[in-house]
């Protein structure tokens, strides 16, 4: 029914940017929230940001707060994270989360599509 593609991942240095791009397509809803979550190895799956499909309300972890900032675009739709300073800490595949039919999901079980991920590797 929703197709998620994640784009933007590599391999950056401590202190650099990346921008990462989500893009959902198939069938269409009234409302899309969307996240991203990332996974480091040997960690558990975390939340990063989320934002509702109005864009007025967004979260994001402490550990990216006024590093990382989620936006979206609803004609497509697609969800975007720009990362600056960027961490060794940061190095994880990051996963893009759509919940269609919501104007806002606070849960992981909340949204029904995953991306494939895309590798964020950031070197000292």
């Amino acid at each position: 029914q929703v197709q998620v593609v994640e784009s933007g991942g590599g391999l950056v240095q401590a202190g650099g940017s990346l921008r990462l791009s989500c893009a959902a397509s198939g069938r269409t809803f009234s409302s899309y929230a969307m996240a991203w979550y990332r996974q480091a190895p040997g960690k558990e799956r975390e939340d990063v940001a989320r934002i509702s499909w109005s864009g007025a309300s967004t979260y994001y972890a402490d550990s990216v707060k006024g590093r990382f900032t989620i936006s979206r675009d609803n004609a497509k739709p697609t969800v975007y994270l720009q990362m600056n300073s960027l961490k060794p800490e940061d190095t994880a595949v990051y996963y893009c989360a759509v919940s269609p039919g919501r104007a806002w999901a606070t849960h992981q079980y909340e949204y029904n599509y995953w991306g494939q991920g895309t590798q964020v590797t950031v070197s000292s």
